[in-house]
């Protein structure tokens, strides 16, 4: 606190000025202390009585109009609010498809993510057979529509195991098991998946290319490659391995 604080500055108000109780009410207001100072309806409520219940309409027409504003400033409040939780929400499933939700996690709460090494895992790798043939018979739209009806399958195929998707590149698609979260049975994960991918794309159907069967080409490897996981976001948001 101010040892010598100013001297406060409140208007000098003469006894004849005005009825006793409108100068209380005034002194009320300005009372230094903000939890003792009447909000806008009990200032509505001391007014009327000051009035013998009397309808003053400059009174009443400001208190309306304050009402308003305050009304309107709530539920302003209230849809910005509303906006920002949806944007929130947005941006956590956003970062949750991008990255493993225990770095998800961290990031949502201010925490760095360290390097991590991992000393066992299992690896799986798959591409289309014939994927240059493919391409050069559909236009590039084709080839997206492509890859992208089936990154969705496999996409829904793997929830229903304990593996992380890395990345996708071209018709390349990288799965882990046993990272981020440490499992022992890693390899049966990514076997066990792999089979289901297989069958998957062998019931896939080529928008453009009904007739043309769809073949994975797929590598699995088990072992301890000294794999470090590491959080990137310099330039964009990466999980690398």
């Amino acid at each position: 606190k101010v040892k010598k604080p100013p001297p406060l500055i409140r208007p000098s108000v003469s006894k004849g000025a005005a009825p006793p109780e409108g100068i209380n009410i005034m002194r009320q207001c300005w009372a230094e202390q903000p939890d003792m100072r009447p909000d806008f309806n009990a200032i509505h409520d001391l007014f009327k009585t000051l009035n013998h219940g009397k309808k003053v309409n400059f009174v009443d027409t400001m208190f309306q109009m304050l009402e308003k504003y305050s009304n309107n400033l709530e539920d302003l409040i209230r849809e910005r609010t509303e906006q920002l939780d949806m944007e929130k929400k947005k941006t956590e499933q956003l970062l949750n498809r991008m990255l493993p939700s225990s770095v998800a996690d961290k990031l949502k709460l201010g925490m760095h993510v360290d390097p991590e090494d991992f000393s066992e895992v299992t690896i799986y790798f798959s591409d289309i057979v014939g994927f240059t043939t493919i391409s050069a018979y559909s236009t590039p739209f084709e080839v997206v529509d492509l890859l992208n009806d089936l990154y969705t399958c496999f996409d829904a195929t793997i929830n229903a195991y304990n593996v992380y998707k890395v990345e996708t590149i071209g018709d390349a698609y990288m799965v882990v098991g046993g990272l981020p979260v440490r499992t022992s049975d890693h390899a049966n994960q990514i076997a066990t998946m792999a089979l289901d991918l297989l069958y998957q794309s062998g019931k896939f159907k080529i928008r453009h290319l009904p007739y043309t069967p769809l073949r994975l080409r797929i590598g699995i490897h088990t072992g301890n490659p000294n794999l470090l996981a590491r959080f990137s976001h310099a330039v964009r948001v990466l999980f690398l391995l």
